[in-house]
This record gives C-alpha cells, structure tokens and sequence, in this order.
C-alpha cells in the first residue's frame, strides 16, 4: 500500500495548479465534443465532470502503481509526486495513454448525449465550464482541497447563470447534488442522464444484462430503479444479483490509487457474483467501468447498450 498523504498530496497538487487530478491540460482530454451536433444554448447544462475523459489515464497510471507498490522505489516515487511538475508529468502521461483507449472513452460521453439528443432533452454544452468536480479529494479525505475547489467550480457555473444541469457518472452527480450545496453554498438541480431518457423500442428484447450498480447511484442517491425502467421500455431484460441497488457492492476502483493489491481483490470478489448470472456486465460509472474490466469480464457501459437498442 502506498502511503495515503502522499497520493493525497501529490492530487491535490495537480488540481491546483491544473484543476485535474493528472495534471492534463483540459485541452487533450477533452475532445468527445469536437464533432457532435451540440447546441451552445439551452435548458440544462451537460456537465460531464471529464471523468469518462480521466479513465483511460486512471487505468494507464495504475498499472505503474500496481508494478510498484509495495517497493522502496514505489516508496521514493509517491513521496517525491507532489514535487513533480504537474503539467509536464500530465502531458507525459496523457502522450503514454492508448489512443484507442481515448476514442472508446469518448464514445461513451457521444453516445450520452445521443440518447439525449434522441429524447428530446433542451440541453446544451460549453467546454470552458465543463470541470472536474475535485470528488477524489473528497474520497480521500481532503476536505480542505476538495472544499477550495468546489468553490471554484461552482464559482463559474454560477456566474454563467447556470441553474440546471445534467450529469453522466456517479461521482460527480453526488458531488454537485449533496456535497455542493453542503460545502459552497451553491445548489444546481441536478439530473443524471438516464433520468431524462424517454425512449421506447423493442430493439432490446431479447437481451440480458446484469447491472452493476455503483456506490454513489445505489446507496446513496438510490437512483438504481431508474436505469432498470430505462431498460425494460427498450426490451432488456436485468439478472439482478443479490447484491444490487442500495445493498450493492463496492467494485474496489477508488481503492486504487491507494493499494492496487486492495482493489484488485475487492474486485474480483464482485466479479464473481456479476458473472454468476452467466449475462454481460454492464457498468453505469467510469471507475466501476476500469476497475471491472480488469478481470477480463465482459463488461461495457449502460450507454452502449441504450445506445444499440435505439437504434
């Protein structure tokens, strides 16, 4: 296990200076939109929080923690981390990152707003207010940080005359619909996505699933039933597990940038009930999405599978 201030430190070094906790620039990961038919105006503002964008950087950064850990020279790396300078070790990692693994990231945020698109939902998109959250700082315990940051990114939402906005993971729909209000001041209304998705096909029938359900939407928002509704009106059918909405199981990612030793065993735990079912894994999260895909599962994002069935 790598020791938790030094992770803590070296993030909250990253997203001072970079308002990331890699030190990208926003400009390299945040590119899905380029392309899109996005309107500039609207109702509500899509607010992806860039975590789809972090994963393929989260997973390529923990493979260099999992070689590591538990060594002097993995000892010496997270204690000198936060002296790093953050920009130039950010676009080192950003260049070392799979292409591929940046495309498959960005489907997944085009395919959001498809179904958005699809649905009929007055939203709009602007880059420039489009920020991380600051939630690993949260979940790490520096509350401090994350505080100073949510201040900031509420700060710009506001003074854009932001009042509704639209969401696509876990992490940062819990950061902006309870800890904001808590610790800024700030209120939005806030919605995931799948809230507004009102889209009826029988493109789905015949398929079968089995959900994961993250943390943030089972236990705490308990929003688990909607992406279930969303699902049986395009004819896919759930193989629930026993655990599964608001007693649903840890699949170990935010332990990663702690103990990869840790997570990889919290994980495979999961993956051995989700695969029980004998249905493809479906994640609704990032984090959830990285972590899972390490056991060689099958598993892709409920946008994907949304996304086919209306097709």
């Amino acid at each position: 296990m790598y020791n938790p201030k030094d992770i803590i430190d070296a993030v909250a070094a990253n997203v001072r200076k970079t308002r990331g906790p890699f030190g990208i620039p926003k400009w390299m990961d945040n590119t899905w939109w380029k392309k899109m038919p996005l309107r500039w105006e609207g109702d509500a503002l899509l607010f992806t929080g860039l975590m789809y964008q972090f994963n393929p950087y989260i997973e390529e950064s923990t493979k260099f923690l999992e070689k590591f850990e538990g060594t002097k020279f993995g000892a010496f790396l997270s204690g000198s981390a936060k002296y790093m300078p953050s920009r130039l070790s950010g676009i080192g990692l950003a260049m070392k990152t799979s292409r591929k693994e940046k495309k498959r990231a960005n489907k997944i945020l085009q395919d959001i707003a498809t179904l958005l698109i699809k649905s009929n939902v007055d939203f709009y998109y602007k880059p420039k207010l489009d920020d991380y959250s600051g939630i690993l700082l949260y979940d790490l315990g520096d509350q401090e940080s994350f505080i100073k940051h949510a201040k900031y990114v509420a700060g710009k939402l506001k003074k854009a005359g932001v009042k509704k906005i639209i969401t696509v993971d876990p992490h940062t729909t819990y950061a902006l619909k309870v800890l904001y209000p808590e610790y800024t001041g700030e209120s939005f209304e806030v919605k995931a996505y799948f809230e507004l998705i009102n889209l009826k096909s029988n493109n789905g029938t015949g398929t079968r699933i089995t959900l994961h359900d993250p943390c943030f939407y089972g236990r705490y928002l308990e929003l688990s039933d909607v992406p279930r509704k969303v699902l049986a009106n395009l004819g896919v059918t759930v193989d629930e597990v026993r655990n599964c909405g608001t007693f649903t199981s840890c699949c170990g990612g935010p332990a990663e940038s702690v103990s990869p030793a840790l997570s990889k065993e919290v994980m495979e735990r999961r993956v051995e009930e989700l695969r029980s079912t004998g249905a493809p894994i479906v994640a609704m999260c990032p984090i959830c999405l990285g972590n899972l895909r390490k056991s060689g599962a099958d598993v892709e994002d409920l946008s994907a599978v949304l996304a086919r069935s209306v097709e």
